[in-house]
């Protein structure tokens, strides 16, 4: 006979890297231990990532650096030992080691399955052709069909999640992520020593992601050149990837090597996010684009494309930001002028984003897992 488990949560992270996901994750097993509920955070390595802001009430659980059939025996040893009421997994990879492993253990933890982003959008917006779209969400149903419960970052990844896996949308928990944590506001206020911010005569506008295909800056890029004709601003994009020459070549072609700037990775961008005069999501595909909600708690104005999923939920429908149509040049720089022109009051924008902190997470979790 199987055992009963015990009464906490396991979240279930083996990829201790860096990303939204990760992040994330680890914002909610800080939250959720906030709130009393014991929390194991399972991952390989105990280095890197978001280590250093984990919350000391979750309890790190290393599995050690193992793979294939060996990570599934130590995932299933961990079953077997702490009993977790639920274990939660975040992409697809973890989605199915979870339930492997606790086919392996004989447990009775339930699976609840995190899905972040639109994946048929994703492969669409990748160039990926019908079969290949089909196989995919063929895979990917067989693993969801395995979880206790199914949960996603918004409306759009519902409606996705709910197509692929061939269950009613209303049966997907939609919770929004743990993206506003206590440290936002005092990060923002930290000071800032790039020159561009010491100039408040002279707007600058930001992006901030990875460069490469999801984010789209080549578009940003473009539509800035279109604004900085008619108005003097600045662009700066904060990130780092695969795409930075190919970016670097555009601002130079397009003459804007004074105007654009691509300092990298920044530890903390939201001193140089807080003091832009606005802020651009100009991705192909997203989940619930988390830089987009921080923009708004911190009262920057933004202007977001229309893509799956996210910002149409986040900005309402465009009452607290302009969303423009992918793959539109003319209609972002046309927004961004009319945003830098007449910009939404901050107290305006931090209200669209008040189901986002930490601890309403936290709580929505409990409750869709049945744990409080």
């Amino acid at each position: 006979m199987a055992a009963e488990p015990s009464d906490h949560l396991a979240i279930f992270l083996p990829s201790f890297e860096r990303g939204g996901v990760e992040r994330m994750l680890v914002n909610l097993a800080g939250g959720i231990a906030e709130l009393g509920v014991p929390v194991d955070l399972v991952v390989m390595r105990s280095r890197g990532g978001y280590l250093d802001s984990l919350d000391a009430r979750v309890r790190l659980v290393e599995l050690g650096q193992l793979k294939g059939r060996a990570l599934l025996h130590g995932a299933a040893a961990y079953l077997r030992d702490a009993r977790p009421t639920v274990m939660l997994a975040s992409k697809t990879e973890n989605d199915s080691l979870a339930l492997a492993a606790r086919a392996e253990a004989g447990v009775r933890t339930r699976i609840a399955m995190r899905a972040a982003v639109d994946v048929t959008g994703r492969l669409r917006m990748k160039g990926h052709g019908p079969l290949r779209i089909w196989w995919a969400r063929r895979s990917l149903a067989r693993i969801y069909r395995g979880a206790d419960s199914l949960i996603a970052v918004s409306q759009g990844v519902a409606a996705d999640l709910a197509s692929i896996a061939g269950v009613p949308v209303e049966s997907i928990n939609v919770i929004h992520n743990p993206v506003i944590t206590p440290r936002l506001l005092p990060l923002a206020r930290a000071a800032v020593d790039h020159p561009w911010f010491l100039d408040p005569s002279m707007p600058v506008v930001i992006g901030i992601g990875r460069l490469g295909n999801q984010k789209n800056f080549g578009l940003l890029i473009r539509a800035f050149a279109r604004v900085h004709a008619q108005r003097p601003c600045r662009l700066m994009i904060l990130g780092e990837g695969r795409h930075r020459a190919r970016l670097e070549r555009l601002v130079r072609t397009l003459g804007l090597a004074s105007h654009v700037a691509m300092p990298g990775f920044a530890e903390n961008p939201y001193g140089m996010l807080s003091r832009a005069r606005l802020f651009v999501l100009s991705s192909l595909w997203e989940g619930s684009p988390n830089v987009l909600t921080e923009a708004l708690a911190l009262g920057v104005p933004v202007v977001a494309t229309d893509c799956p999923s996210g910002p149409r939920e986040i900005l309402d429908g465009g009452r607290y930001g302009a969303l423009v149509p992918l793959g539109d040049e003319k209609g972002l720089a046309r927004a961004m002028l009319d945003t830098l022109e007449a910009p939404h009051a901050a107290d305006f924008l931090t209200q669209a984003v008040s189901d986002y902190t930490v601890a309403a997470s936290a709580r929505h979790y409990l409750d869709v897992l049945q744990m409080r």
